[in-house]
């Protein structure tokens, strides 16, 4: 936790205990079906940016997937979590690199400082884990390089909170942990968060924290789920057919209609398997046990391992996702059927904590089900304008263009991009993609 606070700070995804819980408390009612239901925000933020992407296309050019779908998710959650949409849209796509219209003055927009601050800030905290593990201190003894870019991350983050002018003086926190309270029906999580503190460093962490699982997370599987659709465009086929029977070439989807996509909750479910977005810098998760246990061996002839209470437990979801003796023979094959056919029983209905994505237990994450409707619901709004997508090996940078296998399976996916984590996975260099745009699509 002392690893990360000087980003994070005690938000949510950094505390333990009574300010954990009080996280919790206070954040669990603004993911209720009632609030994840209502696309209204989704639908303004797509239709901005792909509007935007097509504009690029015809001049020509690729696009970066993961700017885009970045620039989409981030004000979508501003908008959502805060009231307060931070526009980062309209700074603009970037164009490809050694392109003639590619400027240094795109990363000026307020949120793009943030955005640069708080990734750096990340591989910042991913290089101590790496290089010096829990001596990082004494590698920073005169100056904590991390914090340099938190006071980035504190500006843009402040003024959303001036320009919500809710915040007065402080207020003790700690006299809200643990308190008891119903929770109201204000309209953002800020009205919320403020019923319960005024304490502006307290609301800062926790906006902070609240922006990587609005953004960075899901941003990020949508980025994997493009890359996946141009690795295998028969996938890409069905899962448009999908769409285009349920909801048609121009309608906007409603809940109903996402929640009977059968095949797009798969696909997703796939691209969580093989890329679970959450990568700690060690890829390891810590988990410490609360009582004396046994461990059973999957061997049943041997004896199970004593845990005492206290133990540190480390695993790592992306090995899980890929084991075979978990997922099968083919589970290094990306098969979004998997979580369709005979094999759903056979593995996962039966173990569940196999699947990871989203944590598990007590830290199962409270916005599961708003990723979800959010990254559907960019989909089909991508797949009602878009019939096909093509890697565009030629503007990708050199060192991000991989080839090799994730296993050693023959039908084993073979990886044409580079990885990169810090708290999250990410492709290195970006996502450069062409896409064929379908003429039903001027209608929307």
């Amino acid at each position: 936790r002392q690893l990360g606070r000087s980003l994070l700070g005690q938000g949510v995804f950094n505390s333990d205990g009574d300010m954990w819980k009080f996280h919790r408390t206070i954040t669990r009612p603004f993911f209720s079906k009632d609030r994840i239901a209502h696309f209204d925000i989704f639908d303004r933020h797509a239709e901005g940016i792909l509007s935007q992407a097509k504009t690029r296309l015809a001049q020509g050019f690729p696009i970066d997937f993961q700017d885009m779908v970045a620039r989409f998710t981030l004000d979508s959650a501003t908008e959502f979590l805060f009231g307060h949409d931070v526009d980062s849209a309209g700074a603009g796509l970037p164009y490809p690199p050694g392109s003639p219209l590619a400027f240094a003055g795109l990363r000026d927009h307020p949120s793009d400082r943030f955005v640069d601050a708080f990734t750096e800030g990340q591989n910042l905290m991913a290089l101590r884990t790496r290089t010096s593990g829990t001596a990082w201190p004494l590698f920073e003894f005169w100056q904590d390089r991390v914090a340099a870019k938190r006071r980035v991350v504190d500006e843009f983050v402040n003024s959303i909170l001036d320009e919500s002018a809710f915040v007065g003086a402080g207020q003790d926190v700690e006299a809200k942990v643990g308190a008891a309270g119903k929770p109201g029906e204000e309209d953002t999580l800020l009205h919320h968060l403020l019923n319960y503190t005024q304490g502006k460093q307290v609301l800062t962490d926790e906006v902070v924290n609240l922006l990587v699982a609005g953004r960075d997370t899901t941003s990020g599987t949508l980025t994997y789920g493009i890359y996946k659709l141009a690795e295998h465009p028969d996938i890409a086929d069905r899962l448009r057919a999908e769409v285009l029977d349920k909801v048609g070439p121009t309608r906007r989807p409603t809940y109903e209609d996402i929640r009977d996509m059968q095949y797009m909750r798969a696909f997703l479910n796939e691209v969580l398997r093989l890329y679970p977005i959450v990568y700690p810098p060690s890829n390891r998760h810590f988990r410490t046990s609360n009582r004396d246990t046994l461990l059973p061996y999957k061997d049943s002839s041997r004896a199970p391992i004593f845990v005492p209470k206290g133990t540190r437990c480390a695993y790592s979801v992306y090995l899980m996702h890929r084991r075979t003796d978990l997922w099968g023979p083919d589970a290094g094959k990306f098969d979004p059927d998997r979580f369709l056919d005979a094999r759903l029983g056979k593995y996962l209905t039966h173990n569940p904590y196999i699947f990871l994505p989203f944590n598990a237990g007590p830290r199962i994450c409270l916005g599961q089900q708003f990723a979800y409707n959010e990254m559907s619901f960019f989909l089909v709004r991508l797949l009602q304008s878009f019939s096909s997508f093509t890697l565009a090996d030629d503007v990708q940078s050199a060192e991000s263009i991989a080839h090799f296998r994730t296993a050693d399976a023959p039908d084993a996916e073979v990886e044409t991009r580079m990885f990169g984590a810090h708290l999250t996975m990410y492709l290195k260099g970006g996502l450069w993609v062409r896409m064929s745009e379908d003429p039903a699509s001027k209608n929307l």
